[in-house]
């Protein structure tokens, strides 16, 4: 990761967004704050990857919470409409 800070980010702006677009670039201030520059598409897939995280944590607390279902082959409701799509063809 590419570090820089807001006076070299501003004078070379073109350059810092070609690199963020393959990498992240962390912009650092003389106060301290820092702050991360990066595609539109790395970001969507970040978001996306925590969403996907937190639906599993909210399903893994769930069971460890005894609240899923247990699973019985062939009792599910979606069983019966494979079967039934099977036996049409």
């Amino acid at each position: 990761m590419d570090t820089t800070n807001p006076k070299k980010l501003r004078a070379e702006l073109k350059d810092y967004l070609d690199l963020a677009a393959k990498e992240p670039i962390r912009i650092h201030r003389r106060t301290g704050e820092t702050f991360i520059l990066l595609g539109e598409d790395r970001y969507a897939e970040m978001q996306n990857e925590i969403l996907s995280l937190q639906r599993r944590l909210l399903g893994m607390s769930e069971v460890a919470e005894g609240k899923g279902l247990e699973y019985k082959p062939g009792s599910g409701s979606r069983a019966k409409r494979f079967r039934k799509k099977a036996a049409s063809e």
